[in-house]
């Protein structure tokens, strides 16, 4: 009695295979949000429920308490911030961009007078894309 031999041939099993992918896929997706740069100088925020995230802001202006202001980290003055802001302005027109965004993070005990001074001054320099940003919750 003859046994046959019976070849099986080789293959590459797709289960495993699609787990790894959607393990690599997961991680690279929570890599790159861990990645995102908040470019404002660390403060509290005042807290609102219907705030969202503003992804195609450029500039960053942070306003302290103390009436203090930092463009994208750097300290600025009241009287040289519209300057700046418009040779942000010219600059974005050179590179054939969009008006530059302005993301206004100011402090929950900044007074609101401080606050509007502020905005007439971004004003001023022509930016019209600003968005308050809040921290979501309460």
């Amino acid at each position: 009695m003859r046994l046959r031999r019976v070849r099986r041939t080789a293959r590459v099993e797709m289960l495993p295979l699609m787990d790894v992918v959607f393990l690599l896929l997961v991680f690279f997706i929570y890599a790159m949000l861990m990645m995102t740069v908040h470019r404002g100088m660390p403060i509290r925020l005042p807290s609102s429920t219907s705030a969202s995230i503003e992804k195609h802001s450029v500039l960053a202006l942070t306003v302290k308490a103390d009436g203090s202001l930092f463009l994208d980290k750097t300290p600025v003055s009241m009287e040289k911030l519209g300057d700046i802001l418009r040779q942000a302005e010219v600059e974005a027109k050179e590179q054939k961009q969009d008006q530059p965004a302005l993301q206004i993070f100011a402090e929950d005990t900044l007074a609101y007078q401080r606050l509007y001074q502020v905005l007439d001054a971004v004003k001023a320099a022509g930016i019209s894309r600003i968005s308050l940003q809040a921290q979501h919750g309460k």
